[in-house]
């Protein structure tokens, strides 16, 4: 068996009966079950729809997200998480260089980074050696003033652990951010680069080993195994070009809010929810929401 889940925006709350019932209709799916009202509802399939991508692109501009995924263990055990763009809505390397004069350089290095086009390593360490000098207060100042949370992010984290499931942070940036952030939202770890500062001042480079590509599959792979649980029981979640082989892996990968390149890539695509979508991926309804 296989379930269907449309949501949308629940800042905008728009999901009409009449269209989730017409699909459910044209499917032949069982009978429809509302996770939370005007924003997500599932049912269930036999089998994934021949046109699944052609519904998925006209739901799409109705503002609707679209997933079909098996029923079967689809509540998972362990969150993994990134970082810039995620859990948060910002990419705190451009933040930094926005403060150091070199914004709009680093922006476009780090667009294309996040796209594929450049080889992630080389377009940190190209960016961190911009930012050289920059004194390290700055990174509270950062902080305090430049980074905000992702909505739906506490429920996410707060619900998932509730019901005794890991959560860990796992970016390409910095730990002076994760740390800050994996407090705020409850994760159980995070795991990033380490800017190198000398005299009070960054140094433009990072401590070795980089955390990038491969170190987020690493992280899947030792976080689950110490955990005793399979790939299979994680749900993990990204949006850039150095998160598709941990989106790959996990169980269920969400390319949320993801650059085009990357969310083609993926089966579960999230453009108009927020990380709650996450949550409704799984099964839970509204009511079941906590909040850390």
């Amino acid at each position: 068996m296989y379930v269907a889940t449309l949501l949308t925006n629940p800042g905008t709350p728009s999901l009409e009966h009449s269209l989730v019932d017409s699909l459910r209709n044209a499917w032949g799916g069982g009978d429809a079950i509302w996770l939370n009202p005007d924003v997500a509802a599932e049912f269930e399939l036999a089998a994934i729809p021949a046109n699944r991508w052609e519904v998925w692109a006209d739901l799409q501009a109705m503002g609707v997200d679209l997933v079909v995924q098996p029923a079967a263990g689809r509540r998972k055990k362990m969150l993994l998480a990134d970082m810039d763009s995620t859990m948060i809505q910002q990419e705190c390397i451009d933040e930094l260089a926005d403060e150091a004069g070199v914004g709009e350089r680093v922006k476009d290095i780090t667009a294309r980074a996040m796209n594929g086009e450049l080889d992630f390593e080389g377009a940190l360490l190209e960016r961190v050696g911009l930012l050289k000098g920059l004194d390290e207060g700055v990174i509270a100042k950062v902080l305090d003033e430049r980074i905000t949370l992702m909505p739906g992010g506490r429920e996410l984290v707060a619900t998932m652990r509730a019901n005794g499931a890991y959560a860990a942070l796992v970016s390409g940036g910095f730990t002076a951010f994760t740390a800050r952030v994996a407090e705020e939202l409850g994760f159980d770890e995070n795991r990033a680069n380490t800017l190198l500062v000398e005299n009070g001042k960054l140094n433009g480079d990072v401590k070795r080993p980089i955390l990038g590509r491969r170190a987020k599959v690493e992280a899947l792979e030792r976080i689950s195994a110490r955990l005793g649980i399979s790939e299979s029981d994680v749900i993990a979640v990204g949006d850039g070009a150095n998160d598709l082989d941990m989106l790959g892996r996990a169980g269920t990968g969400v390319a949320l809010h993801a650059k085009p390149s990357v969310a083609e890539k993926c089966d579960v695509r999230v453009n108009h929810g927020d990380l709650t979508a996450l949550l409704y991926l799984q099964g839970y309804t509204r009511d079941e929401f906590k909040l850390a």
